[in-house]
């Protein structure tokens, strides 16, 4: 059997100060650098995409951007904006490569994963997915389209405020 993986992530802290309408609300300064520190957190565990799935809104793609990992097919997809887990799963299933990014938008993300997984993660914060929260899960499957709700294997998760805090103790 094959394994596909997937980097769950939600997209990092927004500014709910600016103005526009939500799909180009930006990052805040939370955002800023909770972002840069999940890409060092995916890239220490070598949990790099081979290709990514994203929301078009503003704070996806400044959060995709500032993950700054090697480049990749990138699909900027409309239906991810604000989703709810049938839709991301069906963006899913248009994936391509073995290991997969794929940035959306809560409640959608959080639900997906908690019905993605066979059991879930000890980890206080699984549960409410906070912002720039990021899942692995690796799925004994050959094809994408094989995917189904609670046969993945959630290898890790992490939210930024761990990984920073991480980081500035080393």
């Amino acid at each position: 059997m094959f394994v596909k993986r997937l980097i769950l992530m939600r997209h990092a802290k927004s500014d709910w100060s600016a103005s526009g309408d939500d799909h180009s609300r930006p990052l805040n300064a939370r955002g800023f650098a909770s972002a840069p520190a999940m890409g060092d957190w995916l890239r220490r565990r070598g949990w790099l995409p081979d290709e990514v799935l994203c929301s078009t809104s503003t704070r996806t793609r400044q959060t995709l951007n500032l993950l700054a990992l090697p480049e990749v097919p990138t699909r900027f997809e409309r239906s991810l904006y604000l989703a709810e887990p049938d839709d991301i799963l069906d963006v899913l299933y248009t994936a391509n490569a073995d290991t997969i990014l794929l940035i959306g938008h809560n409640f959608g993300i959080a639900e997906c994963a908690h019905q993605l997984v066979k059991t879930r993660p000890d980890h206080p914060r699984f549960g409410d997915y906070p912002t720039c929260a990021t899942s692995l899960i690796s799925f004994p499957i050959g094809g994408w389209t094989d995917v189904r709700w609670h046969i993945g294997h959630c290898e890790d998760f992490a939210i930024p405020r761990e990984v920073i805090a991480e980081t500035t103790s080393d």
